[in-house]
């Protein structure tokens, strides 16, 4: 399962997000991970969460996303959810066509290892494709 939260920047999307993370941790049977660019979350999500600074890896486009998340994974099968934070900024790029594929790929994924995925989107909602949306 994936959700994605979608806004412009000041929208909230943050301060939800770190809600979602913080109560993941109280209701997850397993590990509780959190990508991100930049470290804006080190404070606020709880010690527990696995806060991965996703600049420190290079990923460049969704491809790496793809094999960094398939080999977080490989690594530790105990993870129930990830949130990604600012997926755009994470692979460079805009809500487009390549993210529909994606999130389509991810959500594979998620129904295959029974992960859950939460991901928020810095753009305007209503300019999102219809592939994105339907995570909504």
């Amino acid at each position: 399962m994936i959700r994605v939260i979608m806004g412009k920047k000041g929208s909230g999307k943050t301060k939800n997000v770190i809600e979602l993370i913080n109560s993941a941790v109280q209701t997850e049977h397993g590990n509780v991970v959190c990508i991100e660019k930049g470290n804006k979350l080190t404070f606020d999500i709880h010690y527990h969460i696995r806060l991965v600074e996703a600049s420190e890896y290079d990923i460049a486009d969704y491809t790496a996303l793809k094999g960094f998340i398939s080999g977080m994974y490989a690594g530790n099968y105990d993870i129930t959810h990830i949130f990604i934070d600012s997926l755009t900024k994470i692979v460079g790029g805009d809500c487009d066509h390549e993210t529909e594929k994606f999130l389509d790929w991810l959500n594979k994924f998620a129904e295959r290892h029974n992960i859950k995925f939460t991901i928020t989107i810095s753009d305007d909602e209503s300019l999102a494709p219809d592939g994105v949306k339907k995570y909504f």
